[in-house]
C-alpha cells in the first residue's frame, strides 16, 4: 500500500475504535440510569481515555484528544445516537424484559470488543511510529494500556469493578493482540497486515473467552 493508503486505513481503525468505544460507554452508562450529560462524559472518557494515557506515557502533550477534536466529536456523535436509540424505544416498550437486558449485554460485549481489539493494534503502531521498535516492551505496553484504559475509566465512573480484573481474558487478549502487531510488523514490514492480525486476535480470543468460560486463575470462587 502507498502512504496514502496506509494513513486511510489507520483513520479507519481508529473511527472504528472511537465509535465502538463510545457505544459501550453510552450503553454502561444507559443500563446505570445516568442521564444524557453522564451518558456522554463516560462514552467521551471510554473512547479517549486509553490514548491519553498513552499520550502522557510518551510526552505527547497536550495529547492527540485535545489538539485534535475529531475522534471527541465522533465519540460524541455515537454517544447521542446510542441515547436516542434506546430513550426511543424505551419510550414506545416500557417493558424491560430479561430478553432486552440480553441483548444490551451481547451490544456491550461486541462493541466493547471492537473498541479493544481496534485500539490495542493502533497504540502498538503510534509507538511503532514514535521510534520505539527497538523496545518491544514500550511497544506492547502502549498497545494494551491505548485498548484497556479507556474501559477501566468506564467501568471506574460507573462503579463497576474492571472487566480487565476480572473476566473473559481482556487484558490478556489485548497483551496477545499486542504483541502479534509488533511480531508481524517486524516481520512483514507491514502496517496493515500487522494491525489487521493483531485486531484479529484480540476478537477471536474475547469470543472464545465468552463462549467457553475462560477466565484466569483466581484465589476462590464466589459461591
Amino acid at each position: 500500500m502507498s502512504a496514502m493508503d496506509t494513513e486511510l486505513f489507520i483513520l479507519i481503525t481508529d473511527i472504528i475504535g472511537t465509535v465502538a468505544f463510545a457505544v459501550s460507554g453510552a450503553i454502561a452508562g444507559i443500563r446505570k440510569k445516568m442521564d444524557i450529560f453522564g451518558v456522554n462524559i463516560l462514552a467521551l472518557l471510554t473512547a479517549t481515555g486509553g490514548g491519553i494515557i498513552r499520550d502522557l506515557v510518551t510526552g505527547t502533550t497536550p495529547p492527540t484528544a485535545f489538539k485534535n477534536p475529531f475522534f471527541v466529536i465522533i465519540a460524541a456523535i455515537a454517544a447521542n445516537i446510542t441515547f436516542i436509540f434506546v430513550y426511543w424505544k424505551h419510550k414506545h416498550n416500557k417493558d424491560f424484559s430479561e430478553k432486552t437486558k440480553s441483548v444490551y449485554d451481547k451490544l456491550f460485549f461486541w462493541f466493547d470488543t471492537v473498541g479493544l481489539a481496534a485500539f490495542t493494534a493502533d497504540g502498538v503502531h503510534t509507538g511503532l511510529l514514535g521510534q520505539y521498535s527497538d523496545n518491544a516492551f514500550l511497544v506492547v505496553f502502549l498497545g494494551v494500556v491505548t485498548g484497556v484504559g479507556g474501559g477501566v475509566l468506564r467501568d471506574v465512573l460507573s462503579l463497576e469493578m474492571p472487566v480487565i480484573f476480572v473476566k473473559h481474558i481482556y487484558a490478556c487478549a489485548s497483551i496477545i493482540g499486542a504483541a502479534t502487531v509488533y511480531i508481524v510488523y517486524i516481520c512483514t514490514d507491514s502496517a496493515e497486515a500487522a494491525m489487521l492480525s493483531g485486531f484479529f486476535f484480540v476478537c477471536v480470543i474475547r469470543f472464545c473467552a465468552a463462549h467457553y468460560g475462560w477466565n484466569l486463575p483466581k484465589a476462590y470462587k464466589n459461591d
